[in-house]
């Protein structure tokens, strides 16, 4: 499904635009057991900001993929200006161009809920190994709504829905992962934290539909903040 909002922050570049940014990321990962020999999928790099922290940080395996061809040009513009050997790739989280077992960590950043999530997660699930793990944050609605009323953020944002936490829970369950353990994350802006904030990879050609959607961006987050929550899962083989 096309997306204004998806489109707008491939042209502005934005690294970091998942809810918690870089140091929501980095707090995850510190309760792994991440070593040079460990392999992680980042689904939906973007710009690569994620991959190459984690590439840096670790020093282990890094996988980076997305279906949009901008963000994988800057993230690969990314990855050579830092002399990262990341392994790009181009390809749909629904159909993952990975065999089975390729990867200890699987790492979703506010992405799942952009795709197909009942063809998604299942290929999260074929392609960890034994005693894999999914790391994800994704957005949960925290209260009824009509769907009159949300068919706007849906419209704008590119998604056919959006499910509460039970809804995620199952459907993890349905994948057949075993442990599964929910955080709930509160959205905080830290305007003196630059470390970890966003970043930009600007295209030369921006229109003003991109400000526009940007804009748009903004509203809804503060429009729709008291229905939409966000929760980081962990789930693992």
């Amino acid at each position: 499904m096309e997306s204004p909002y998806l489109d707008c922050i491939a042209l502005f570049g934005v690294g970091g635009a998942h809810p918690g940014g870089l140091q929501l990321t980095k707090k995850i990962l510190t309760k792994e057991k991440i070593r040079e020999t460990t392999a992680i999928l980042d689904v939906g790099c973007g710009t690569g900001q994620t991959s190459a922290y984690i590439a840096k940080q670790y020093g282990c395996n890094v996988t980076a993929l997305d279906c949009d061809k901008i963000m994988l040009e800057k993230a690969k513009q990314r990855f050579e200006s830092l002399r990262l050997p990341i392994d790009v790739r181009k390809g749909s989280a629904e159909s993952l161009p990975f065999d089975d077992g390729s990867f200890d960590i699987v790492l979703s950043e506010s992405v799942t809920a952009f795709t197909d999530v009942s063809r998604t997660v299942p290929e999260f699930r074929r392609v960890l190994k034994k005693d894999g793990v999914m790391l994800a944050i994704e957005a949960v609605i925290e209260k009824s709504v009509s769907e009159e009323e949300l068919a706007p953020f849906l419209h704008f944002y590119g998604m056919s829905g959006l499910l509460t936490e039970h809804e995620w829970l199952n459907l993890f369950q349905k994948a057949n992962f075993k442990n599964i353990n929910v955080e709930r994350y509160k959205v905080q802006i830290d305007e003196q934290d630059v470390d970890n904030a966003a970043d930009f990879s600007l295209s030369e050609d921006i229109g003003s539909e991109s400000y526009e959607a940007l804009e748009k961006h903004f509203h809804y987050s503060m429009f729709y903040k008291d229905i939409l929550g966000y929760r980081v899962f962990r789930c693992s083989c």
